[in-house]
């Protein structure tokens, strides 16, 4: 306890609620959304992957905050539940990041807010009312849904790009559904239905994005088509590897552990499939931008990858 009371102390509790690691994956939503709505990324791109960070991590926040009482009883070394953080901190830290994530998405313009803001009541209805039960997939499948339209919709600056951008948002929010609903099983064990059905469910995301089934055309603008024409062999051969790519490495990255977790549903292995779920959201990201061609977003967000594993490691450490 004495050690919570140093800034290092403070800092690593914080670290710790924020989830710093799982951060990683919320970026590439912004990139993706905005490769599949056919505009080029600028700096309201930036601004729409700053907000989806904001609300994200208030959801993270907010979820410890609903859960202190649950955490007390099974998870008791949390920042919460073990006195690191007070419950009144955590509250204020959510409130302030959902507004930060509001303004963000407001500079970047009415459509990127309107989207924002779905996105934050969805986050907020998901963990004090719709997590742990049935619903709870749903939810948050809706929020990673709406988190990868707000890239579009800041980018384009227009609410038609949503649409444009739904085929590549709907795929995250299948990915996601999955993982939620393994993570329902993470403490307990004992379903092979959940990691079975995540395993299905991540065969069918990889062939769809690696185009080995049909994918809901994207209609760019004008001023983009020519540039996403098909152009000479090398360009095409190399478009088509790194999408084919990166759907692979997504699908090796979350289907191993749902494989192992299905073949013994113990605790261990539920929670080592919903990590491996979580970090197979930014190949998924980076293949989703490859198959739009967007090349240089898809290597930006893999880029991630390393980063993400990195800041696993040292929070663990800590």
């Amino acid at each position: 306890m004495t050690h919570s009371r140093t800034p290092g102390g403070r800092l690593a509790a914080w670290a710790e609620l924020l989830r710093v690691s799982a951060a990683f994956s919320v970026p590439g939503d912004a990139l993706a959304g905005a490769a599949a709505s056919g505009a080029r990324p600028g700096p309201r791109t930036l601004l729409a992957a700053g907000s989806s960070l904001c609300l994200y991590e208030a959801g993270m926040v907010l979820n410890d905050w609903a859960d202190r009482a649950e955490d007390r009883a099974e998870r008791p070394h949390r920042p919460l539940p073990s006195g690191r953080i007070s419950p009144a901190a955590a509250l204020t830290a959510a409130t302030g990041l959902t507004a930060a994530g509001l303004g963000l998405a407001a500079a970047a313009g009415r459509p990127a807010l309107t989207t924002a803001s779905a996105l934050a009541a969805t986050v907020w209805l998901y963990d004090l009312k719709l997590a742990g039960t049935v619903a709870g997939p749903a939810g948050m499948a809706a929020a990673r849904t709406l988190d990868v339209l707000l890239g579009a919709t800041a980018t384009a600056r227009t609410g038609a790009a949503a649409r444009t951008a739904l085929p590549a948002a709907a795929l995250l929010g299948a990915h996601t559904y999955a993982v939620t609903s393994v993570s329902r099983h993470e403490t307990r064990g004992g379903s092979t239905r959940a990691p079975l059905g995540a395993l299905v469910t991540t065969a069918a995301t990889a062939a769809t994005v690696a185009g080995l089934r049909r994918w809901a055309p994207t209609r760019l603008p004008a001023d983009r088509r020519e540039a996403a024409a098909p152009g000479p062999p090398g360009p095409r051969r190399a478009r088509a590897a790194a999408r084919v790519g990166l759907a692979g490495l997504y699908g090796a990255t979350a289907a191993v552990p749902y494989l192992h977790a299905a073949l013994n549903p113990s605790p261990p292995l539920t929670q080592r499939a919903v990590g491996g779920g979580i970090r197979a959201m930014i190949p998924l990201q980076a293949a989703l931008s490859a198959r739009a061609g967007a090349l240089g977003g898809a290597l930006a967000t893999v880029a991630l990858v390393p980063l993400a594993r990195l800041a696993a490691r040292k929070v663990s450490a800590t």
